[in-house]
């Protein structure tokens, strides 16, 4: 058995190579260390994108579940191009830019209580998310009053209900009328029958255009008004999850706009979470891994979903999140970040980013972190649940993965895990050493006492991949 094959059963995803002693050594993630979730972070054109594609690539042609969502496109297009023949069939495509015949996708509907309760709550966290970010008050406490008890009562209805219905309950007699006849909820019942009855108009219609002015953007918008509009959603993240299909969401903000955007990357999220939460009721042994990464995702996760990063080990997901720099999160959300990332990559950052990184980082200082060449990273990585020192590495171009071998291609080609048949190829050397070893030697060899000598390891790692040949020159 040649070295690949060895370490494609240490790593179940490999991420680059990194300089020991001369050589050029496999650097990647074994598959429990993947459940303590991966976090990159560089400024744009680093080379980010590219490792985030390979590694999906490799769950996809492994046929392990995966959901990627892409706030530009372009990743998305190159993934599809790259589809196993065998996998064509798992794949699931949200573009709502494809508007001849949207996918309908309803924040509002609910398999039970507890999921219908989660729901209602994520739907007021969304406003939050979209509109008062930073809760100075334009969303409050009259909001979520009125928002829980209108969402409650479209939800009752047997066939459904939809966010794009609650302005509706307000306007409309006959719709509420229609509505509350489903309604067991006393406390709802009270909101209109009691609270909402005995408002003066004056100020129910002061406080009715505050409420669905929030609305109106997406209820006057033909793209997203016919996604979020339709009662049954086109999937059912459920059957993704627990069957391990393949999502592959297209956010193109230039092609849906920003705001747009954020709202159904939002609702899928959102979705995605009350899923991964059913999996509870599932033997343990019966939750099948399933790999999630997000672009850009401080526009698409609320901070429920963010602190679920903690338990979703045990349900069975890996996350795997990637933004440019550091001032793009909420305080909550880099200290939740930080605090359950076991493995974190470091492209080329800024030196606001290297200074709030550089603890996490030792012995990395400030000046390494700032002046990584492209397609470079520093990985500080769990391994087999033990952290340890951060070692560079460099990304591997983009991987090429075909269903039958080239003729006379020279390449190795190797099994994937879950598969019985060879579907990828690869090409290229590397020596045989575990995670471990290349983490703690690598980092060894690094003196972060002067940048003189890291800017020499550099440049010896620079000449040595110069002639490495993985996939792709590169």
């Amino acid at each position: 058995m040649n070295s690949l094959q060895k370490t494609q059963h240490i790593y179940e995803v490999e991420i680059g190579t990194a300089n020991y002693r001369g050589q050029n050594l496999l650097v990647g993630i074994k598959k429990h260390d993947r459940f303590r979730h991966v976090y990159m972070i560089g400024k744009t054109g680093t080379g980010k994108s590219t490792l985030y594609e390979n590694m999906a690539l490799q769950d996809i042609a492994a046929g392990r579940g995966a959901c990627f969502v892409d706030p530009h496109g372009e990743a998305i297009e190159r993934i599809l191009g790259q589809i196993p023949r065998n996998r064509i069939d798992d794949v699931i495509l949200f573009d709502p830019s494809q508007t001849e015949a949207p996918f309908g996708l309803n924040l509002l509907e609910w398999k039970d209580e507890n999921e219908k309760d989660f729901l209602v709550s994520e739907a007021i966290q969304i406003f939050y998310k979209l509109f008062d970010p930073n809760q100075t008050g334009i969303i409050g406490p009259q909001f979520e009053h009125w928002m829980r008890s209108a969402a409650l009562t479209v939800m009752a209805d047997p066939e459904g209900g939809t966010l794009l219905e609650i302005p509706t309950l307000f306007v409309d007699q006959n719709f509420l009328a229609h509505k509350r006849k489903f309604v067991t909820d006393p406390t709802v019942q009270e909101f209109w029958g009691k609270q909402m009855a005995q408002t003066a108009d004056f100020h129910k219609s002061e406080m009715l255009n505050y409420f669905t002015s929030k609305f109106g953007r997406f209820a006057s918008n033909g793209v997203i008004k016919n996604i979020i509009g339709q009662k049954k959603s086109s999937f059912n993240m459920g059957e993704i999850i627990n069957n391990e299909k393949i999502l592959l969401v297209n956010l193109s903000k230039g092609k849906i706009g920003e705001l747009n955007a954020h709202m159904l990357g939002l609702i899928l999220m959102t979705k995605l979470q009350a899923a991964v939460m059913q999996r509870a009721s599932l033997p343990e042994q019966n939750r099948l891994p399933f790999y999630l990464y997000v672009d850009e995702f401080q526009n698409l996760l609320t901070d429920a979903f963010i602190s679920m990063l903690s338990e979703s080990r045990k349900y069975g997901l890996a996350v795997h999140l990637t933004n440019q720099y550091i001032a793009q999160l909420p305080e909550n959300m880099r200290s939740a970040i930080m605090g359950n990332v076991g493995t974190l990559l470091t492209f080329q950052i800024g030196a606001q980013d290297a200074r709030f990184l550089a603890p996490e980082m030792k012995p990395i200082d400030q000046n390494d972190l700032q002046n990584i060449p492209v397609h470079y990273f520093y990985a500080r990585c769990t391994i087999d649940g033990t952290p340890y020192d951060p070692f560079l590495a460099k990304g591997f171009a983009p991987k090429k993965f075909e269903n039958e071998p080239a003729a006379d291609s020279g390449a190795e080609n190797f099994e994937l895990a879950n598969n019985s048949e060879p579907v990828g190829k690869i090409s290229g050397t590397a020596a045989d050493i575990t995670a471990a070893d290349t983490a703690a030697s690598a980092a060894a060899n690094i003196n972060a006492d002067t940048a003189a000598n890291t800017t020499a390891n550099i440049a010896e790692i620079i000449k040595i991949l110069s002639e490495l040949r993985y996939g792709n020159p590169v």
